[in-house]
């Protein structure tokens, strides 16, 4: 097997996921199924098939996102200020995830 139970364990813990005995087996099957696959797929000769992707796509110019480039930003006083809840230099937001 490419992926072991220890594996399936981690990226469920990873995930936050509480799941049954039996889910864990059926993951690790899947999963390594999934990349015995994958194995078999890089083993394909490819060297002669074209690319079609379409970020290979030749886009128009006007297409373009903006360029990257400095912005005004607000100052750490006044985006403190507009902060519906601060502490010293930090801006306090509520716990989303709870373990």
């Amino acid at each position: 097997m490419k992926i072991t139970r220890k594996d399936v364990d981690y990226v469920a813990e990873l995930a936050h996921l509480e799941l049954r005995e039996e889910e864990l087996n059926r993951l690790q099957e899947q999963l390594d199924a999934i990349l015995t696959y994958i194995d078999k797929l890089n083993q394909v000769d490819t060297a002669q098939v074209a690319p079609m992707a379409q970020v290979l796509y030749e886009a128009r110019p006007d297409v373009a996102l903006r360029p990257d480039g400095l912005g005004a930003s607000l100052e750490r006083p006044q985006a403190l200020a507009a902060a519906p809840d601060a502490n010293g230099n930090f801006i306090k937001v509520p716990k989303v995830i709870e373990r």
